[in-house]
């Protein structure tokens, strides 16, 4: 198989998880290359539905070698109870792979996460508040502590008393909040590490070793491509590079040894939080009333639109081909998976928006300016 890049072509819930579970067992690695615990694909193990939301969806395959790239944030103590979950369904873990440069989520960083939130008020972008926006700008300040940190108690010790002095001061000071111990967090995580030093790699030589070797690999990506830091509806988007070129600098894959691109669409367009949505609708409990609104409800409920990891109503709207030529141009797509085309099936009539109109003007392509962006209209 070609070394294939799977990418969500949307805001994220395109159904990647079921996409990868479907092609997974052809590939010899299946790697996650971006993203935390943020995220969720749900993948179907028998007659149970599994949701896994750090482990890549290549563990259900014995053949396929599951990796936990570089650009990944890592809650330990949410990816041990994935593992203890999956383990306990009859799925083995034995040949995850993490590698030691991901960084780990730590506990002040899921607090700062709901403060910064919470401070933001009707202006909030709508995180998890799972700590992954303040791991990735850890990470970004070279303040960050990674797998490799956790698995040398002296190291990781230092790092989080270096870290601690400045994240408390602002729980305390700005918000008013808890704050940490060295030995509070060490008590919590040093035994996450005993459990993942095993798998703990050098996944780049080890991915790079295995193309070189003729091996297959498939890139899984999380979220979608107008949540990209670069490329999505910023401020409204995560803070990683979901876009396929994320893939390279995920994984330390070259993308010369990318052959194909994937990208996974919705037959209709959902997204969670805030920001623009030009072809949304609206639903009844929100004030909406008329025909869209009785739409709004109807792909909800038809197409079961709750997100994997908060369990939030997503916000649903007609098919946006303006969204799709952009997300072809900026992922390089060579190919598209069309997903949960059966839910039109409940309307006589469907709607594709072709172009977007603001003051008078038509937009053929996705405008990045916010000024035009939030007040479009779909034609």
């Amino acid at each position: 198989m070609p070394n294939t890049v799977l990418v969500g072509a949307q805001w994220g819930d395109e159904g990647k998880g079921k996409i990868t579970d479907l092609i997974a067992s052809k590939y010899d690695y299946v790697v996650r290359y971006q993203g935390g615990n943020n995220a969720g694909h749900t993948v179907i193990h028998g007659d149970k539905k599994l949701a896994l939301h750090l482990m890549p969806s290549g563990v259900m395959y014995e053949n396929a070698v599951p990796v936990i790239g570089n650009s990944v944030v890592v809650d330990p103590g949410v990816l041990v109870k994935e593992m203890a979950m999956l383990e306990a369904e009859g799925i083995s873990c034995k040949n995850l792979k993490i590698s030691c440069d991901a960084h780990v989520i730590m506990p002040y960083h899921k607090d700062l996460d709901g403060a910064d939130e919470k401070s933001l008020g009707e202006h909030k972008i709508g995180t998890t508040k799972r700590g992954i926006g303040p791991c990735y700008q850890d990470k970004v300040a070279r303040k960050g502590i990674r797998i490799q940190d956790l698995m040398d108690e002296k190291i990781f010790r230092l790092k989080v008393e270096t870290a601690l002095v400045q994240k408390n001061a602002i729980l305390e000071k700005i918000y008013g909040l808890h704050t940490y111990t060295v030995e509070e967090i060490c008590e919590e995580y040093l035994p996450y590490a005993r459990i993942l030093k095993q798998y703990m790699a050098e996944t780049s030589q080890m991915l790079n070793d295995a193309v070189r070797a003729g091996k297959s690999i498939l890139f899984e990506g999380a979220q979608g491509t107008l949540l990209d830091i670069d490329h999505g509806t910023y401020p409204y988007v995560t803070s990683s590079s979901c876009c396929a070129g994320g893939a390279a600098t995920g994984s330390g894959v070259g993308p010369v040894n990318i052959d194909r691109v994937l990208g996974i669409q919705k037959a209709y367009i959902t997204r969670v939080g805030g920001g623009p949505f030009p072809t949304e609708l609206k639903y009844a409990e929100d004030g909406g009333e008329g025909i869209e609104a009785e739409e709004g409800e109807t792909l909800c409920q038809v197409g079961h639109e709750y997100g994997v990891t908060t369990g939030r109503k997503r916000r649903c709207g007609w098919f946006d081909a303006v969204i799709a030529r952009y997300a072809a141009d900026v992922n390089g797509l060579t190919d598209v998976a069309l997903t949960k085309l059966d839910v039109l099936s409940a309307f006589d009539t469907i709607k594709v928006c072709v172009a977007y109109e603001c003051n008078g003007e038509r937009y053929d392509y996705f405008p990045m300016q916010q000024r035009v962006l939030f007040h479009a209209k779909p034609i």
